[in-house]
């Protein structure tokens, strides 16, 4: 299990602004090149986000799905990357001072990744998730402020 937190230093209502927005994942997610709304309205549950992953010359889609949902505190997805298999993705946002803590763990379900899932995956994880959550909290500071936010 891959469990990372990061401070964003904005309010979690401005967190899940980013969040519920799945056009922007592939500002912050690493390696997605796209993101784009596949069905329902994201971030509801049962909706979904089609995303596309570029390394090099290789590409491939696949699908997040929003397993649970409680806004501005948890988001959980499942991550399907066909083949590669499905994966969970938790996300906790709590307040922290006039911040917030935001809280990611991320592993495995089905397919090779959870027939295979090791302490090397996870390390791998632990440093894709280092860039990632530095991505997001870059995107969310830099984003404009939420009305009534305090700056």
């Amino acid at each position: 299990m891959a469990v990372r937190h990061q401070l964003i230093e904005r309010s979690p209502e401005a967190v899940w602004a980013v969040l519920g927005d799945g056009s922007r994942y592939g500002e912050w997610v690493v390696g997605t090149a796209r993101s784009a709304p596949a069905q329902g309205t994201w971030p509801e549950l049962g909706s979904a986000i089609e995303y596309t992953i570029r390394l090099g010359p290789w590409t491939a889609s696949g699908h997040t799905y929003v397993r649970r949902c409680e806004p501005p505190h948890t988001l959980e997805l499942e991550v399907d990357s066909g083949p590669l298999g499905t994966a969970r993705i938790a996300i906790q946002i709590q307040p922290w001072d006039r911040h917030s803590l935001l809280i990611m763990d991320e592993h495995p379900l089905r397919g090779p990744g959870a027939r295979l899932h090791n302490t090397a995956l996870d390390a791998v994880l632990q440093l894709r998730h280092r860039r990632m959550l530095g991505n997001l909290a870059d995107v969310v500071e830099h984003s404009p402020r939420q009305p009534g936010e305090a700056a």
